[in-house]
């Protein structure tokens, strides 16, 4: 099979794998149709007003601070002398968009909705605003025109700051806030004058809306414990006073009024969030106004946590709710129907009402949660064959009528406890049918990947005993083609699957995931003779020296899983690994070579050990990094430059060196490679002096609070964009293009650090070059001939398919050492197995107004910078072990694929949320760095072998 052919195939198969967890896994839970509910009792309030601090950890809300002060004088008041309090439990992923859908609308969107956008909906969907008379928001243009443009009519008002205020590097990201409350003031101050805005503002079932987003900003930019985040805090307190006092002026006290104040996610402590880590899930929920229950001191409280001693809360009832109860809570106080998507469950310890408006609103909980259910039900009833449908037998017909029946009997008797009771007991079930029937194709699509990714498996390492191995010569030879039934099977069982897809009115993704697997598995079994000749020449071999290789190999799967759960595994790893020409010859046939192996595992085994990203910028560090490499590759630049002449005259034919006129040629090729030096090692070398001073000089301004300079930012992107093609200036050969491709990458991987990742590169880079020396020797070890050098052979040579040659054994081992390191790549630049272990400070050199999806390129870019660097020093080893490219790239392919599909079989959505966010997290990492590979092999080969010439070299005549 063609090699580009191949890899876009693989490409397509790891997309379809990546994609398919969010089918099987997270798809959305919405669905239409339902009948809006809503309590049939006068409701406690005309007004709702919602401060939502978008990036508030509860422990930064509650806690004391060194001097036993509440950094929130004013809501801790509130707790302690008028409201109801307690910690929100948000979900996976804990982004600004699912946190506010969950808040306003009740739902949790599924997973991969934060790779839609912040500023459109990608479904419609029922809110709180959308039920409201009115609604009017202030804030953020990332959030408020997403419930703005679902809305039905004309009755939600916008109120947006520029997009270009949201600025990390700005002199205070608190007056986003400010802002924020100043037009509050100045639409209630207009509102006196304006009798028709007066009106309206005097209606019931209103909603005010005002989206903080100042603490979040400033979370990113300095981190939670900063002072300027806790700065923030305070401002934000003083904020909601003055609103709230307004508010009571406006109405003149009239009590009608309910607030909520509470936070869509939480922060990491290195300012990052999106996974399920508690520092991220729990958010603070304080509630006082019309309807509300006022503190409730008791003696005892059961927690797990031990929160309310660190907070001085012991004796004040805390009441958790998960974040989208929040939902039907307002709903209830404002007396709107509760949003038909809503799946949260009333908190009723947070309300002051009678019995029976409790239970009246409980029932409308139940039944709104019910309608959903049934709903569900019917839809995957009627895309169901009749014979295979399943129904959820906990909640029959049946059984819903006699819980309703119960429920109303009960309010008629006034038996308000039992009818709550009873509609809890509904809504669980309900719930319960939800996420049945939610997840009722999970096991069929699970299977059909499963099979897909064990085909895929077989077929690559088929096509690796095929194309590259002895085993099967002979049979490769004979080259009998498949017997007719064979193909003509899998096309039934293709058509079958269609059919039984089609009648079920399925996604079209399912007609992917099922039907992946049929061509996939025709291409491995129609090279049955293959199989069975590998089979049989497995038998010959020794059964000890088999089951050795086989369990050394599981062993180092293992270890590479555990790396993601335990990051010092790479650290064993390492030491192992370092120990490697101890036990063969080539301690004794390359002992320099080997100690250098040895002395930069064991360096490169240190970085898994460093603290994880949480830790505070050290720009000192980036500096000595770019200072050390400057050094370095201005000595070997000038060893280069002594050296050439002499490479020149080992490149060139003997009788050509006797030629009269061949000292003219030598000084003419001289000069040429004398311009190219001067052009691709100097702007290197220019570029790492550059991007030291503009980390140093961004560091400095931001900590000026003077912002991201312009010129700073020009000349970084500048940096970036050069960093893919000033290494195609210069020779294509091995030592000096990876030397190159080093330092034109390092110069953006330095404007993207922020402390020790940025020495990691380097090391790495070292490593990568003893490795391709340490193979040479082992090639000769085991009879092949290999003599040139690496400051003699081009990466070119890559392309003359003589010099191939068959795989051996210890090609395995190669591949294994290649994933290794890539993992290593990741983890050892202080990034954890998590989504939102990445530091956005990172960017600052590039950015600092919030863009999330060009800061998160940015951040990906600085994880893949040594991903290249060990595909590039790959293609090396490719290149000096006379291998093609496909041969030892199969074998990789196939050990990522094992891990994938491990990591598939550990994804769950159940358990903690921690849990959760790390398994989905491990998942789609291994899957991006399998498809990333793919496609940076494409790059490698790009950096390494190709050149732009911008001399025409004389060619010299000798006649």
């Amino acid at each position: 099979m063609n090699l580009l052919l191949f890899f876009i195939l693989g490409l397509l198969v790891h997309f379809v794998f990546f994609v398919s967890i969010f089918d099987i896994y997270f798809t959305s839970p919405l669905v239409h149709g339902m009948t809006p509910q809503i309590t049939p009792l006068l409701p406690p309030a005309r007004r709702l007003v919602l401060f939502v601090a978008d990036g508030l950890r509860a422990d930064s809300l509650y806690e004391l601070d060194e001097n036993g002060t509440s950094r929130a004088p004013f809501i801790r008041n509130i707790i302690l002398h008028k409201g109801s309090w307690g910690i929100s439990h948000t979900r996976v992923p804990t982004e600004s968009r699912p946190g506010h859908v969950a808040l306003i609308a009740g739902f949790y969107e599924d997973v991969s909705a934060v790779a839609k956008g912040w500023k459109e909906n990608p479904v419609e969907f029922d809110s709180l605003f959308n039920e409201s008379k009115y609604t009017w928001s202030w804030g953020s243009p990332d959030i408020l025109p997403m419930f703005a443009k679902g809305a039905s009519g004309d009755h939600v008002y916008i109120h947006c700051y520029t997009a270009e205020k949201e600025d990390f590097g700005a002199q205070d990201a608190a007056r986003l806030d400010t802002w924020v409350f100043d037009q509050v003031k100045d639409f209630f101050q207009s509102a006196k004058s304006n009798q028709s805005l007066f009106l309206k503002l005097n209606e019931e079932k209103i909603v005010l809306f005002l989206h903080l987003l100042g603490i979040d900003t400033n979370g990113h930019a300095h981190r939670p414990s900063s002072r300027e985040y806790k700065d923030n805090i305070r401002k934000v307190d003083d904020g909601v006073k003055e609103i709230v006092s307004l508010l009571e002026d406006f109405y003149e006290n009239d009590e009608k009024t309910a607030f909520v104040i509470t936070s869509d996610h939480g922060m990491t402590d290195w300012g990052s969030h999106g996974a399920g880590h508690a520092s991220e899930t729990l958010t603070p929920l304080v509630s006082w106004g019309a309807g509300i229950r006022y503190p409730q001191q008791v003696s005892t409280q059961l927690f797990e946590d031990e929160f309310l001693k660190e907070w001085q809360l012991e004796n004040w009832k805390r009441q958790d709710v998960n974040q989208a109860d929040i939902a039907p809570l307002m709903a209830s106080l404002i007396g709107v129907p509760f949003p038909l998507n809503s799946v949260g469950i009333l908190p009723l310890d947070y309300l002051n009402n009678s019995d029976l408006f409790k239970a009246e609103s409980m029932l409308t909980n139940a039944l709104q949660i019910l309608e959903q259910f049934k709903i569900k039900m019917t839809q995957k009833k009627e895309v169901t064959l009749p014979f295979l449908f399943t129904p959820f037998k906990l909640l029959s017909d049946s059984k819903q009528l006699e819980i309703l029946g119960k429920a109303r009997s009960y309010l008629k008797q006034k038996k308000y406890q039992d009818v709550i009771s009873l509609c809890k007991e509904l809504i669980h079930l309900a719930l319960e049918g939800l996420s049945y029937y939610h997840t009722y194709n999970r096991f069929f699509l699970g299977i059909s990947v499963v099979m897909g990714f064990i085909g895929w498996i077989s077929f690559a390492t088929v096509m690796i005993i095929k194309s590259h191995s002895s085993l099967t010569r002979s049979v490769v030879k004979s080259g009998k083609n498949p017997h007719y039934l064979l193909p003509c099977s899998f096309v039934v069982i293709g058509v079958l699957i269609a059919f039984f897809l089609l009648i079920q009115a399925c996604p079209w993704t399912y007609y992917i995931y099922c039907l992946l697997p049929v061509p996939i598995w025709y291409a491995v079994l129609k090279e049955f003779q293959v199989i069975q000749d590998l089979i049989t020449s497995l038998l010959t071999f020794s059964g000890k020296h088999s089951v050795v290789f086989l369990l050394v190999f599981t062993l180092g799967i293992e270890i590479l899983v555990l790396s993601f759960f335990y990051r010092y595994m790479l650290t064993a790893g390492l030491i192992t690994i370092a120990c490697w020409p101890f036990f063969t010859q080539l301690w004794i046939q390359a002992k320099i070579t080997s100690l250098g192996w040895t002395l930069f595992s064991l360096l490169l085994a240190v970085f898994p050990l460093l603290p994880v990203l949480g830790r505070e910028p050290n720009i000192t560090l980036v500096t000595g990094a770019g200072l050390l490499i400057f050094l370095i590759s201005l000595s070997s630049f000038a060893y280069l430059w002594k050296r050439k002449s002499k490479y020149i005259c080992e490149d060139l034919p003997v009788h050509l060196c006797q030629v009269h006129s061949f000292r003219n040629y030598v000084d003419k090729l001289k000069l040429v490679w004398r311009k190219e030096a001067m052009m691709g090692k100097g702007l290197k070398m220019v570029g790492v002096l550059i991007s030291t001073y503009i980390v140093n000089s961004t560091h400095s301004s931001l900590l000026q609070k003077q912002g991201l300079p312009q010129i700073n930012q020009i000349v970084s992107w500048a940096i970036l964009a050069s960093s893919l093609v000033v290494p195609l200036l210069g020779p294509t050969i091995v030592f000096q293009r990876l030397l190159s491709i080093l330092l034109s990458l390092m110069s953006t991987y330095l404007l993207l650090s922020t402390g020790y990742e940025a020495f990691f590169p380097f090391v790495l880079s070292c490593l990568m070059l003893v490795w391709i020396c340490m193979e040479q020797e082992t090639l000769q070890q085991s009879g092949v001939s290999c003599t040139q050098k690496l400051t003699s052979i081009h990466f070119a040579y890559n392309m003359d398919i003589t010099q191939f040659r068959q795989l051996h054994l210890d090609d395995i081992r190669r591949s294994f050492f290649f994933v290794f390191f890539i993992v290593t790549a990741f983890f050892g630049t202080g990034n954890i197995a998590s989504i939102n272990s990445f530091d956005p400070s990172s960017v600052y050199c590039f950015l600092t107004v919030f863009s999330p999806f060009m800061m998160g390129s940015l951040m990906m870019w600085k994880i893949l910078i040594p991903f290249v660097l060990v595909m590039c020093a790959f293609e090396a080893i490719q290149v000096t072990t006379q291998l093609s490219s496909k041969s030892l790239f199969l074998i990789v392919l196939v050990i990522s694929d094992i891990m994938a599909l491990h990591f598939f079989f550990l994804v769950k959505d159940y358990g903690s949320w921690l849990d959760i966010g790390t398994s989905i997290s491990h998942y789609v990492i291994v899957m991006c760095m399998t498809i990333f590979l793919v496609l940076l092999s494409g790059l490698a080969q790009l950096l390494t072998t190709k050149k732009i010439k911008l001399w025409g070299k004389t060619k010299p005549h000798f006649m």
